[in-house]
């Protein structure tokens, strides 16, 4: 036996839903991927390695809550791979430290400007290599 609305109750349900459109629309658009404006100081339209480095130790500091100077798989969530995590460890010690995760930006920062001119524009930070880059930042 399968259940059915009535039609007017579905009708009633998604126009009180209606006014809330605006609302979610803005929400979603909020930071919309390939925004550099958030790591971009002096509104160039790009980022570069050294305002990438300073949004990704302001990062680093807010994701290290015990302030042990590192960053541990669990701390990095999801912005990190198991594999990712252990190329950017050189001493193998299960953690990033500041210098090490710099690295890591530096790294990905290079993949995702394949026009080497030193900046990620939008359509760069899009793109999946910008949007690992764009984890880092955060």
């Amino acid at each position: 036996m399968t259940f059915q609305l009535p039609k007017a109750i579905l009708f009633t349900a998604l126009l009180g839903l209606a006014p809330a459109a605006p609302l979610l629309a803005t929400a979603a658009m909020a930071a919309p991927q390939g925004d550099v404006s958030a790591f971009d100081p002096d509104k160039d339209g790009t980022i570069d390695l050294k305002e990438a480095q300073a949004a990704a130790a302001k990062a680093f500091d807010m994701l290290d809550p015990d302030k042990d100077g590192t960053l541990d798989a669990k701390e990095l969530g999801s912005r990190v791979t198991a594999a990712d995590l252990k190329k950017a460890d050189p001493d193998s010690d299960g953690t990033l430290d500041k210098k090490e995760y710099l690295a890591l930006v530096e790294a990905r920062f290079t993949a995702a400007n394949p026009d080497k001119d030193g900046t990620i524009d939008a359509k760069e930070l899009s793109s999946p290599a910008g949007q690992a880059l764009h984890q880092l930042l955060q």
